[in-house]
């Protein structure tokens, strides 16, 4: 990425950072947060919103959903990993951080919390589900979750990776990730990517469970850094291929030879952000 662009995201993000006392002082962290922020305000996330946060990672969405609710606003964020997981900042060691700070008040972190055993005595304004879908390790899991949503909300917010991508540039992002699923599925089940939903799938499973879409849209996310890791973890796995069958491994390396040869300045995807009531 061009140094402009990131003094740029990195001048936005301090900005935000710097206004609520955050001392972040991560690059990473601060373009992540700026991709979080344009996702949230794609939601349309009012001022005093009551938001449930599934999936909530080192807290970079919770931050943009904490600022956008405002003083009067709440922010309850789960999610299924400990504390002690993530690099190069922990979930704990970051979310101290954000509770730490002037935002804190808004909000409640859960970690090892699992949406579908929790117990909620209140209903919310929205629930939000950014970047997450990909963890599911099968549609009929994801189906739960919506359905259950409909007892605490009557809006779901969900983003996440777009792989309907229109430019070569963000084909090696698209290969690994389709490397990663195949991975989980036939060689070691706990793969992070488990899934790549098409938003055009996750439309049906939330129709299926009488939600009306009322918002599609995309937002850029080509800056960001996730296709090198992805590209780069992927290539870390290659030998973990080899003994599966000929006809199998052929599929694979086809996906690598396209993931690889690309030359040029590689981009991640884009996101998709989908908004439905029920």
């Amino acid at each position: 990425m061009g140094v402009i662009i990131v003094s740029a995201i990195n001048h936005i993000s301090e900005r935000l950072l710097t206004q609520y006392g955050l001392d972040i002082d991560d690059e990473i962290f601060a373009i992540q947060l700026l991709h979080r922020m344009n996702l949230v305000k794609a939601f349309g996330i009012q001022k005093g919103m009551n938001v449930l946060e599934i999936g909530c990672g080192q807290g970079e969405t919770t931050i943009a959903i904490a600022d956008q609710v405002g003083e009067e606003g709440r922010v309850t964020a789960i999610d299924m990993a400990s504390r002690d997981y993530g690099a190069p900042l922990t979930l704990g060691e970051a979310t101290d951080q954000i509770k730490n700070s002037k935002l804190g008040e808004r909000i409640q972190f859960h970690f090892e919390t699992d949406f579908l055993s929790l117990e909620l005595h209140e209903t919310f304004d929205a629930v939000v589900l950014s970047h997450s879908s990909w963890y599911f390790k099968n549609p009929n899991e994801l189906k739960k979750y919506f359905r259950k949503m409909q007892d605490v909300s009557n809006m779901i917010c969900v983003a996440d990776w777009d792989i309907d991508f229109m430019d070569q540039s963000q084909r090696s992002h698209f290969c690994a990730a389709t490397i990663q699923a195949l991975y989980s599925h036939f060689v070691n089940h706990d793969g992070n990517i488990q899934n790549l939903f098409h938003k055009s799938q996750l439309k049906e499973l939330l129709e299926g469970e009488g939600f009306q879409i009322a918002k599609q849209d995309q937002v850029d996310a080509t800056y960001l850094q996730d296709v090198q890791w992805e590209k780069a973890y992927a290539n870390d796995i290659r030998k973990a291929f080899m003994n599966e069958s000929p006809k199998f491994k052929l599929l694979v390396n086809s996906y690598y030879e396209l993931m690889n040869e690309y030359k040029g300045e590689e981009k991640s995807l884009n996101s998709f952000i989908m908004c439905a009531y029920k």
